[in-house]
């Protein structure tokens, strides 16, 4: 458990919601953000649907093609748009209060983020470990290099609209109407791994995934109280989305940007159940290294 002050840090986040605390707000603000981001999806996949070919609409729904995937990612910006609006017609926020001190916040990022990159590496190149199977050659590294600036841009769309929902929106609005850590850590990594429960996709293993996905909340979550901005939490969830769809991606859906592919897919249980196990041990080493960069 921590120490009494070390979420200290995540009051200066909280404090403005305090204003208007009252749950409704809460619920309200993700209904509008709920149909704002399905009606501007809906304006996208009509005008993609209308100007290119099925094959190409349906590799847009599925991330299986670079194009493809990089709009999809893309397409998360309607999510962070989706908040902004949110925080300040219903909530009455400024939206840069949501993410912290901007300035701290990209100062946290970065450390963070370049010790994870630093700890990627070190992984990949010592000790030397397999998973079994060779990987699967998915994209040709002279196309894979040319993409990677517009793919992280991508990513980086992608992972830090989660986190301005989850972290930030969502757990500072349950955190300024609960003081109970349990609340605010909790309920926000529940949704977030409510929405990555694929039991159409991951079979037997969509309980493991979504099991990985709320201990990948609560990490989150600890990591921006202790900051105090969203910059530590967004720089975990790049680097873990960089090595899951521009290095290893499973075959089939968001495998449009990777270098390699697994050999078995989602609903693969004892394989998947496998890699998730190391991907558990890399989750927690990585929430430990962003905390010793943060106190460098």
């Amino acid at each position: 458990m921590p120490k009494p002050d070390a979420y200290a840090a995540h009051e200066a986040l909280v404090a403005p919601g305090r204003l208007r605390p009252e749950i409704w707000r809460l619920f309200l603000g993700l209904v509008l953000i709920s149909v704002f981001v399905l009606a501007c999806n809906t304006v996208v996949l009509a005008a993609v649907s209308r100007f290119t070919s099925p094959v190409w609409a349906e590799s847009f729904l599925a991330g299986t093609t670079p194009s493809g995937l990089l709009l999809l990612l893309s397409s998360f910006l309607f999510v962070t748009l989706g908040v902004a609006l949110a925080a300040r017609v219903v909530n009455k926020r400024r939206f840069w209060g949501i993410l912290g001190q901007l300035h701290l916040a990209v100062w946290q990022f970065w450390r963070v983020f370049r010790t994870l990159v630093g700890l990627g590496v070190v992984l990949l190149v010592f000790p030397p470990y397999d998973m079994g199977e060779p990987l699967e050659d998915n994209l040709s590294l002279g196309l894979w290099l040319p993409l990677l600036p517009l793919s992280l841009v991508a990513i980086g769309i992608q992972a830090s609209a989660e986190e301005i929902l989850f972290r930030g929106y969502v757990q500072q609005a349950i955190a300024a109407r609960f003081r109970s850590r349990i609340v605010w850590m909790v309920l926000p990594s529940l949704l977030f791994a409510l929405g990555h429960y694929l039991p159409a996709e991951a079979g037997e293993n969509a309980l493991l995934i979504a099991l990985w996905s709320f201990v990948f909340g609560m990490f989150t979550a600890d990591i921006t109280a202790r900051s105090g901005t969203l910059g530590p939490a967004i720089a975990m969830h790049l680097f873990n989305n960089m090595v899951a769809l521009l290095i290893v991606a499973l075959p089939g859906s968001l495998s449009g940007l990777s270098l390699y592919l697994l050999p078995y897919d989602m609903a693969d249980t004892e394989s998947l159940r496998a890699w998730l196990a190391v991907d558990f041990a890399v989750m927690f080493v990585a929430w430990l290294a962003a905390r010793v960069a943060l106190r460098r």
